[in-house]
């Protein structure tokens, strides 16, 4: 069976004002539109073609048509105008323990001080849409960031002997404490300007002006100094970015397919009005310095890729349907489809649905299979291992 699937953007302040617009093919609407959540996570369901919410309809419809009546993972379309918070989340053992501590105390979940709303880990895996998709992921490797902060002159030194002072996690750990504590505001606001006024050609160009467009969005924010600290990545279109439980991050711009374990639990670290607890966040995180957490497709037929993460609560394949080419992709379990580029038909033995960018459907797991034709491209994501 397919099942069509709609939502409506979520206007959060970091959307982007056109970026979604642009893909559907439609006027934008001048307001932020930053997310379309495709799934049946409660917070913000999608809605199927007979108008119930997708989680209504699986608990009526899923047994019967071979479809869970949850589904662990949600899928996302993600537009970032302006950088979005820093931020880690929780392994699936602190997110239980989060969860219970918070529900024990009695505070809402929708409440603002909120940090743990579910009892769940949210391991992500990002790939880029846009020609271009920015991102923060991972902290850099202690070595680099001493050269970059060598460019900074005299305002740099209090971050660098800090960072000097333990071995390379514990260092970073202890930096971040300092950074978020509201006690370095000074050496902040020192830091932001002597990135803006350092030479540029000698390696790190990228690096600073990315600060200086962060600065622009939260002036003063500690998190501006936080995002020093990690590594710069541009996704090509079709590139991958994965990040498992208690790595740093923050999506700054661009338009990409996000996929998650279906949770709502953010520790924020910056850039954000939002609440941030960072003793909270400093529990979570995993400070080790390393390259950026990169995925790239990996064949899985033809004219279909396969994204491999450790996550256990989800799978991602893309094909690339040319020339009315039939794509065959096997399907043994609830799989979401969206489209983002060109016209794919998917057709089941029984039924097809034109996709063009913007639309998705479900399919259940009774179909086994479908097959793509058109010309165009679209992510498959489905819960545990898929070939």
């Amino acid at each position: 069976m397919l099942v069509s699937l709609t939502n409506t953007p979520r206007d959060y302040a970091w959307g982007s004002t056109d970026l979604i617009a642009r893909l559907e093919g439609r006027e934008p609407t001048g307001r932020p539109e930053a997310e379309v959540w495709l799934g049946d996570h409660p917070g913000n369901p999608a809605v199927t073609g007979d108008g119930r919410t997708l989680d209504a309809w699986l608990a009526a419809e899923g047994s019967a048509t071979g479809a869970p009546t949850t589904l662990t993972f949600l899928l996302k379309l993600l537009a970032a105008g302006s950088p979005l918070s820093i931020q880690a989340h929780p392994s699936k053992a602190q997110a239980e323990e989060g969860f219970a501590r918070e529900e024990a105390a009695g505070i809402p979940r929708d409440a603002g001080q909120r940090t743990y709303r579910d009892d769940n880990h949210k391991p992500e895996l990002i790939v880029a849409v846009s020609d271009e998709f920015h991102a923060l992921a991972g902290l850099r490797p202690i070595d680099d960031t001493r050269r970059l902060l060598a460019l900074l002159g005299p305002a740099a030194e209090p971050l660098a002997s800090r960072l000097e002072r333990h071995g390379p996690e514990a260092a970073l750990a202890d930096t971040i404490a300092w950074l978020l504590s509201g006690d370095a505001q000074s050496e902040v606001d020192a830091l932001i300007q002597a990135a803006a006024d350092a030479p540029r050609g000698a390696g790190f160009d990228a690096e600073l002006d990315l600060v200086a467009h962060v600065a622009d969005a939260y002036p003063g924010d500690p998190g501006v100094i936080v995002a020093m600290l990690m590594n710069l990545v541009v996704l090509a279109p079709g590139e991958g970015l994965y990040v498992p439980a208690g790595v740093l991050h923050a999506y700054v711009s661009g338009l990409g397919v996000e996929l998650m374990a279906a949770s709502d639990n953010v520790l924020r670290g910056g850039l954000t009005p939002k609440h941030i607890d960072v003793d909270e966040l400093l529990t979570v995180l995993t400070p080790a310095p390393g390259p950026a957490p990169r995925v790239f497709a990996e064949p899985a037929g033809e004219g279909l890729w396969r994204y491999d993460t450790p996550a256990p609560d989800f799978a991602l394949r893309r094909a690339d349907v040319r020339d009315d080419a039939a794509v065959q992709v096997p399907v043994s379990q609830a799989t979401i489809v969206l489209a983002t580029a060109g016209s794919v038909t998917v057709q089941t033995a029984e039924e097809a649905a034109e996709l063009t960018p913007g639309r998705a459907l479900m399919i259940t797991p009774e179909a086994q299979g479908v097959v793509l034709r058109g010309s165009g491209t679209v992510y498959l994501a489905t819960s545990g291992t898929v070939s």
